[in-house]
């Protein structure tokens, strides 16, 4: 008998699974999770789920004014500015802040319209908002608004996903994991965007690690709204229903071997768009809106707009659509911020407030949360540079900026927080982005710190570890 024949005859069952790295109690644990996972049933990640306590809103629309209005011309009031322009701002002030485009010593730009009181609640607003000031009775404006983040990509992701770099939930999704979905005909999470291009890009409506059927799902302004959803050319009914059917015993069989909630998304999908043939071109046809209501919002039904949009937005909200971003474009003022602002003005103004009214008329306002504003402010100083053919602008400013809310939960006809007699510093109830995240997830019945996932060894959450609700925002 050689050495290794002798070896083998002294080896043990019990040496061999040692020495191999499994163990009998690994072995019966996978035995165990084998079945466990075999026995597991297929679950709907969109159901519909209580979140921890009854809240006043069951649906958002948020409209994103990406590249930051300038909130000292269209809501924050500043007449020291107009008295100051041409001089440089002085240096107790500003302090060690640094910008991109301007000086320290930058002179002061006053505003650029004027501004009057409306409505019972005696709001200021700049001349631009000739609709909002209608309806300025049904809204919250929140003059003390402060972020983190200096430049537009950071911002705009911490504003919708809690965090300054790609990969994060966006807000939306967060809502979905909460709340789950009320319609099945369409996505629960909705995008569409008017403008010239976002810095932050698609991970604002990411679900980042989240399960992927959380994401949000982008509705195009021109042409079929989602890619490929037209039913193949030679293709029916019958065999394409009967394609997907066979694909879905595959799928469902495939889950309740390994578990993943991806394929769950899978099937989600695949059922979604299916529907969406039907429900897709149904919700984008308007002709079945008045002319009264077109004229309302200020849209004529084939062309793309922003006003389109919230007109849009309104019909998802009748149709169950739990989350719905519009994002608008083209705020950027870094050169003649009266123009910028009179024209998105143009854009954006009649819709918002159209938008708030009709919901009200229908009786949705109450439980749809509504929210306007951008990812920081504009500076009071001036931005003017030769060089790249600027004048008359203003730079980011995130020390403070203005955003508004309406319906779900939120106080009517009131003006939170305020900011010094330059229009540079809060000083009166500031409120960061992640307050403003905890307030929005208030409203909807979530308490922030408790909405969570565990990801990467710890619990997560929209407002990372920070955030309080604002209470004096709550109806």
């Amino acid at each position: 008998m050689n050495p290794f024949q002798q070896r083998c005859l002294e080896l043990t069952r019990r040496h061999f699974l040692r020495e191999s790295g499994i163990g009998i109690g690994k072995i019966a644990l996978a035995s165990l999770l084998a079945g466990e996972v075999a026995a597991r049933p297929a679950v709907n990640a969109l159901a519909p789920r209580q979140p921890h306590f009854q809240g006043k809103a069951k649906r958002v629309i948020h409209m994103f004014m990406a590249g930051a209005p300038s909130q000292l011309d269209m809501f924050d009031h500043k007449p020291e500015l107009a008295k100051l322009e041409g001089k440089p701002i002085p240096p107790s002030v500003i302090g060690g802040q640094r910008y991109a485009f301007i000086r320290p010593d930058a002179a002061v730009l006053g505003p650029r319209f004027k501004f009057a009181k409306h409505g019972t609640c005696g709001a200021e607003l700049g001349e631009t908002l000739p609709h909002l000031a209608k309806i300025v009775d049904e809204i919250a404006i929140v003059k003390s608004m402060k972020t983190d983040q200096f430049n537009h990509a950071p911002a705009q992701l911490l504003f919708n996903t809690g965090f300054p770099v790609p990969g994060r939930p966006s807000m939306g999704s967060w809502v979905l994991y909460g709340l789950g979905a009320e319609t099945q005909e369409l996505p629960a999470f909705v995008v569409m965007s008017t403008g010239s291009g976002l810095s932050g890009g698609s991970a604002l409506w990411s679900s980042g690690f989240l399960p992927t059927v959380y994401t949000g799902t982008r509705l195009r302004s021109q042409g079929d709204p989602i890619l490929n959803i037209r039913t193949p050319e030679g293709m029916d009914a019958r065999l394409q229903r009967d394609t997907l059917d066979v694909v879905r015993t595959l799928n469902e069989r495939q889950i309740a071997q390994v578990g993943d909630p991806e394929i769950a998304t899978r099937i989600a999908n695949y059922e979604m768009a299916f529907r969406l043939q039907t429900s897709a071109p149904e919700l984008m046809d308007l002709k079945n809106e008045s002319k009264a209501t077109l004229d309302l919002y200020g849209c004529e039904p084939d062309k793309p707009s922003f006003a389109r949009a919230c007109l849009l937005a309104r019909r998802m909200i009748e149709r169950g659509v739990r989350f719905i971003n519009i994002y608008h474009e083209g705020w950027d003022a870094h050169t003649d911020v009266a123009g910028n602002v009179r024209s998105n003005s143009g854009k954006t103004d009649q819709a918002s407030a159209a938008l708030v009214a009709d919901l009200k008329q229908r009786g949705l306002l109450d439980e749809t949360l509504v929210i306007w504003g951008g990812e920081f402010g504009r500076t009071p100083m001036v931005e003017t540079n030769p060089a790249l053919g600027r004048s008359q602008g203003r730079d980011h400013h995130p020390q403070a900026f203005t955003m508004w809310l309406a319906g779900g939960g939120i106080k009517k006809g009131i003006t939170y927080g305020a900011t010094d007699d330059l229009g540079f510093h809060v000083v009166e109830d500031p409120v960061h982005v992640y307050d403003m995240q905890a307030t929005i997830l208030r409203c909807l019945g979530f308490d922030h710190e408790k909405l969570s996932f565990h990801h990467a060894g710890r619990d997560f959450r929209l407002t990372d570890v920070h955030g309080r609700a604002v209470k004096a925002l709550l109806a």
